[in-house]
């Protein structure tokens, strides 16, 4: 798996090395002063979603955290237009960093990174088969409404893939609250369920709630409890490289008849069709 790792610095983007043996985003960060990130992915090879959501996430995130730091938001543009133009696969998935501070054992007085992987969509089956997750108890968002690297770094005792998709995390209560990287929703009596607060406002999760309202779909801000599982009807996740997949099973619970529901399609088919309309490169031409 081929990874690249640069600083953005004032003349432009400075290549870094990468440690052996590191072929994931957060093994890039191991040791270095951690910050607030977004990720997300291409289309059309460079070409992104929302681009300017995800900046000014991580400019509440800065805020939330309490610094002061000021984000150059058109250099940042410029750096990913330039390294993903230059990119020598089809799509990629894309992180950009602001580090608490810079890591100069690199080389670079920047706080600003960007690291990227070869993307490749999830398999097409798994919009129609639905996929498996399982709850981490244990596994919590100190700031639910930062994305930050610390948590990037935590969730890694949850690895994913196999037989689990995602991992749900839990509040005290026992209420469903979100995926490690996704948000997560529910369906009971055809209303769109998915938790209001004490979760990460998703850029995809915004898009899906705009699109449910536009498609005529109830939504509660309401998260579901743990024992409302087997009263579902359906379940989704919605992540930026991930669209939105299926649940089908929760914790060995089956979820509604067991297969992809008509109001995740609804929302499938609606989100793809948005995609096509509103993706947009860093820097136009």
């Amino acid at each position: 798996m081929t990874i690249q790792w640069y600083a953005i610095e004032e003349k432009g983007v400075r290549p870094l090395p990468i440690p052996n043996g590191v072929s994931t985003f957060d093994g890039l960060y191991d040791g270095l002063a951690l910050g607030v990130y977004s990720a997300l992915r291409t289309f059309a090879h460079n070409k992104f979603l929302h681009l300017q959501d995800h900046i000014d996430r991580t400019v509440q995130s800065m805020r939330l955290l309490g610094w002061e730091y000021v984000l150059d938001k058109q250099r940042l543009r410029r750096a990913l237009h330039q390294v993903c133009m230059a990119f020598p696969f089809p799509e990629a998935r894309v992180r950009f960093d602001v580090l608490a501070a810079p890591p100069i054992h690199l080389g670079t007085n920047s706080r600003e990174m960007i690291a990227l992987l070869p993307f490749t969509p999830p398999d097409p089956a798994l919009y129609k088969t639905g996929v498996v997750v399982e709850v981490a108890h244990d596994l919590h968002r100190t700031r639910p409404l930062a994305k930050t690297a610390e948590f990037a770094q935590a969730r890694r005792v949850y690895p994913v893939g196999g037989d689990v998709y995602e991992y749900i995390l839990v509040d005290e209560a026992g209420y469903l609250l979100e995926g490690t990287g996704t948000n997560f929703y529910g369906v009971r009596d055809r209303v769109l369920r998915t938790a209001g607060r004490g979760v990460l406002e998703g850029i995809t999760r915004r898009i899906v709630l705009q699109l449910a309202a536009e498609l005529g779909i109830p939504v509660d801000l309401t998260a579901v409890h743990i024992t409302e599982i087997p009263h579902l009807q359906e379940a989704a996740l919605s992540g930026s490289s991930r669209a939105i997949v299926p649940v089908v099973q929760i914790s060995g619970q089956v979820v509604g008849d067991g297969r992809s529901g008509p109001i995740c399609q609804r929302l499938l088919t609606a989100y793809n069709l948005f995609i096509s309309r509103e993706i947009k490169m860093a820097v136009e031409e």
